[in-house]
């Protein structure tokens, strides 16, 4: 079956490790677009976060943001939103206290005050770089659950919850969220970088997924699963990829998914994103030299 829609991660799949779009992946996805194939940006960013990659690629496009919290086009008209409720944020963050020094509460409203930590450290060895990198959407509140409150009709649901840090004190925060006796009211999202000791934890509201709103909006545009192509090389990409007809794993992917025995593609500094492309959406070679053929 041809391919209609290709939905991609970024961080590990689209970008290198300087958050560039290589010129390579830039042309194979504007080749798509051109065919009449969908492109859909799949992350675990927000979509201000976001928009900086998006705007490399030179073609229209759908973003689904926050691990599938947020729909928007690329110029940022809302498509669908699932938010975490408010009270439900409120206990999340009660169950958590120890871990508020990584916490911060993400908003999908303009402004600085879109995401919320208790302190703003630039010098953060883990969220620094993401804080003066975003520093004109971000704002300090301590405690942070009076985040939550009502303070200037900004008092609105959050998209959700997330915590940064290194690989073991994330999967310790994990641990004490799988047991509170509200699990079962949010969902968690995994990443993590082990080699950078380097972890996300996002909390959001029960249900979403990266895969579940792909294949909400895959519904919408009247695109069946069979005719989606995923690539994605982290733990809050299996959905996704399970979704899809055809997922691609990356070559610099997570052990977990490459076990799974999907086709794995080059790495994100090889350009895998293209060279997965032009094999199975575009059918051709046309991007540079011939590559290795795909692993099974």
């Amino acid at each position: 079956m041809p391919i209609k829609l290709i939905a991609m991660d970024i961080d590990g799949t689209l970008v290198d490790v300087g958050s560039r779009v290589s010129e390579e992946n830039a042309r194979a996805i504007a080749e798509a677009a051109a065919r009449g194939i969908e492109i859909v940006l799949v992350t675990g960013r927000r979509f201000d976060f976001a928009r900086s990659i998006a705007d490399q690629i030179p073609c229209d496009l759908c973003m689904i943001n926050s691990n599938g919290a947020v729909v928007k086009s690329k110029t940022g008209e809302s498509r669908l939103t699932h938010l975490m409720d408010a009270g439900l944020a409120r206990r999340v963050l009660e169950a958590t206290t120890e871990f508020h020094g990584s916490a911060a509460v993400i908003f999908d409203r303009p402004g600085p005050r879109q995401v919320i930590v208790r302190r703003i450290d630039l010098d953060d060895p883990f969220r620094g770089p993401y804080l003066r990198r975003n520093l004109d959407f971000v704002s300090a509140v301590d405690p942070l659950t009076d985040c939550l409150a009502v303070i200037g009709g900004n008092g609105d649901n959050p998209v959700h919850i997330s915590f940064v840090g290194g690989c073991q004190p994330i999967r310790t925060a994990k641990a004490v969220l799988e047991n509170v006796p509200f699990a079962s009211e949010f969902t968690l999202a995994s990443t993590e970088y082990e080699s950078r000791d380097f972890a996300f934890l996002d909390v959001l509201r029960r249900g979403v997924t990266k895969g579940a709103t792909l294949a909400e909006w895959a519904a919408l545009r009247g695109i069946a699963r069979e005719d989606v192509m995923a690539i994605g090389d982290n733990f809050n990409d299996r959905e996704m990829l399970e979704f899809a007809g055809l997922p691609v794993v990356m070559g610099n992917a997570i052990p977990e998914l490459k076990a799974l025995g999907w086709p794995v593609t080059l790495s994100n500094v090889q350009n895998g994103v293209a060279e997965a492309i032009r094999v199975y959406a575009l059918g051709n070679h046309a991007i540079g030299e011939t590559p290795a053929p795909l692993t099974k």
